[in-house]
């Protein structure tokens, strides 16, 4: 009788450890179609709600952004280029307003620094933001997907606050851009830990 060996299953932690270290952002415009299901769009966001939350204040927000508001995206990104450039030629403001369609799945990552009950330290709520920003990340990566992050002057924008409905205390940070990868590139080199860790 002939028995099968059956090959090592690698364990949870080594294919965690592989899916962290092979993840690597993808600029927007190196993203297409398809994006998420729906059904991974809402997984992704279960793992965000995952991140370490002191206080469980929820110290972030996202908002979609779906097809049929990209143009209201795009306009609010040439807004913003003229509030601070009012010499920005067409070519430019054409350009800013193309930003908001180079990804098949789009939304405004918002810190929530306002008062909250407990109190808690306005960089430990940026921490939390995050590691649920990298959860989401983790999980396209984990479906195949290519996502990346796009921020820059115009998430302190008027136009960008007025858009989202930002409230006191609220602040956009970047933009949250999922798809699958036209083009990656080669891994970047990662530091050594003892650049980065040392001992008290």
């Amino acid at each position: 009788m002939l028995f099968q060996i059956e090959p090592p299953q690698p364990s949870a932690a080594s294919l965690a450890f592989t899916l962290i270290t092979s993840r690597q952002s993808i600029l927007p415009r190196r993203l297409a179609d398809p994006g998420p299901t729906s059904e991974q769009i809402e997984e992704m966001f279960q793992a965000a709600a995952a991140a370490p939350d002191h206080g469980e204040i929820r110290p972030w927000r996202f908002v979609l952004v779906p097809p049929d508001r990209r143009a209201d995206l795009g306009s609010a990104f040439a807004q913003a280029l003229a509030e601070r450039d009012p010499s920005a030629t067409p070519t430019q403001l054409a350009q800013a307003r193309d930003k908001a369609l180079r990804a098949p799945f789009v939304a405004l990552v918002i810190a929530r620094l306002g008062k909250s009950e407990p109190d808690i330290d306005e960089l430990e709520r940026m921490v939390s933001l995050g590691a649920a920003v990298q959860n989401v990340l983790l999980m396209a990566h984990s479906f195949g997907l290519g996502a990346g992050l796009t921020s820059g002057l115009a998430m302190r924008s008027i136009a960008v606050r007025q858009l989202f409905d930002l409230q006191d205390g609220e602040h956009a940070i970047c933009c949250l851009n999922v798809g699958t990868a036209l083009h990656r590139k080669p891994a970047r080199l990662r530091p050594a830990v003892d650049s980065f860790v040392s001992s008290l």
